[in-house]
């Protein structure tokens, strides 16, 4: 089975995005963002739930406009999940999202404008209990800053931060969580190292821009495991010109290898040579299509040969070695021989049935009374 992992996180004030803890010693937090019309209610509800359905945290949504903070509006009343509303320049958008319920207010204090439209929104979350969310993008810097520096730095990044930290603290306000987003990897890894031992809020990491679904997987894998393994970084998001449900299935699977969280079916499989007994790319393929609705966390091993199958099955929980015939473990222990034409479905009818077993354990878990007299 799967070790704990030995990564000592950084220590961080823990802030509460509804009713999901980022920081401090709280898993950390997998989120994605909407790309739908926000005005479309129906499509933008569809799409969270979607992102809700494979493990998502915390969801965030772009209110650019008035009716789009009123359709947030109606969204916020058929989900569950905390959402996040991204909001730039206009302050009432943010004053008006917080009345309609908000979990979080991603916003960027210096470019709400004058000081008093600031305060007002500050003053705002305070009384309806939401966090905020500073994020600082290499694509955005302050004009003074880009003049500065000549280009997008850590050192630019980090102070242009520093400047909307200044006005939170001004007006009293450690409620909020801040990311350092660069589309390269370096520059990002150093903003966000040299920012860390600044402050003690919750750190949100992310490559933005970082491409499409496998080009941005590996960037995001890259940039984000160098900072997640040095104990950075309480929520993230991985951006993906993709399906938004690929970016939580990716941000996962980072927090996976790590073995910082464990969420779904973590496969171990070979790559596959000439000693495999059955095709094993078609049948990792098909198991990883059919459960992808498992959310319960299990190792599963799929190895093609005698060589390392053995070792590998006994250490999941459920495991499958080729051979003549193919073997499959259970708990460590062989269990039955498979043909390879049911190969898949009989993977897929023991892990459900584990699955069930565990859960119907749980339901009959009983928790003793204390006396409390």
């Amino acid at each position: 089975m799967t070790s704990s992992s030995p990564i000592i996180r950084r220590k961080s004030r823990q802030i509460m995005v509804g009713n999901v803890p980022v920081g401090g010693d709280a898993p950390i937090a997998v989120q994605s963002m909407t790309n739908t019309e926000t005005c479309d209610v129906v499509a933008t509800v569809a799409q969270i739930k979607a992102l809700q359905n494979v493990g998502a945290d915390i969801v965030r949504v772009s209110v650019p406009t008035m009716d789009a903070a009123e359709a947030f509006g109606k969204i916020k009343q058929h989900v569950s999940i905390p959402l996040v509303a991204d909001i730039h320049f206009d302050y009432k958008i943010a004053l008006r999202v917080a009345e309609l319920g908000v979990d979080c207010l991603r916003i960027n204090p210096g470019n709400i404008g004058r000081e008093d439209r600031v305060r007002s929104v500050i003053d705002s979350a305070r009384d309806h209990g939401i966090p905020i969310r500073v994020g600082v993008n290499a694509g955005s810097l302050e004009k003074d800053l880009q003049k500065k520096y000549g280009e997008p730095t850590p050192d630019a990044l980090v102070e242009s931060a520093l400047r909307h930290i200044d006005i939170l603290d001004r007006l009293n306000y450690p409620e909020f969580k801040l990311s350092l987003k660069a589309s390269d990897v370096f520059m990002t890894v150093h903003a966000y190292r040299k920012l860390a031992s600044q402050i003690e809020q919750p750190l949100h990491l992310g490559i933005t821009e970082a491409g499409g679904l496998r080009s941005g997987s590996v960037k995001s894998a890259i940039g984000l495991g160098m900072l997640l393994s040095e104990g950075i970084g309480d929520t993230i998001r991985v951006s993906l010109a993709a399906d938004p449900v690929e970016e939580i299935r990716v941000g996962f699977d980072i927090l996976k290898s790590l073995r910082i969280r464990n969420k779904g079916i973590n496969l171990i499989a070979c790559p596959s040579c000439s000693r495999q007994q059955f095709d094993v790319i078609s049948t990792v393929n098909a198991l990883e299509s059919r459960l992808e609705d498992i959310l319960e966390p299990m190792d599963v091993a799929v190895i093609g040969c005698v060589v390392n199958g053995p070792g590998e099955a006994k250490e999941a929980a459920i495991g499958l070695t080729g051979g003549e015939p193919n073997l499959l473990y259970v708990d460590g222990k062989p269990h039955h021989k498979v043909d390879n034409e049911a190969l898949v479905d009989e993977l897929e009818k023991e892990i459900r049935q584990r699955i069930a077993r565990q859960q119907q354990t749980k339901s009959h878990t009983i928790i003793p009374i204390k006396d409390i007299s």
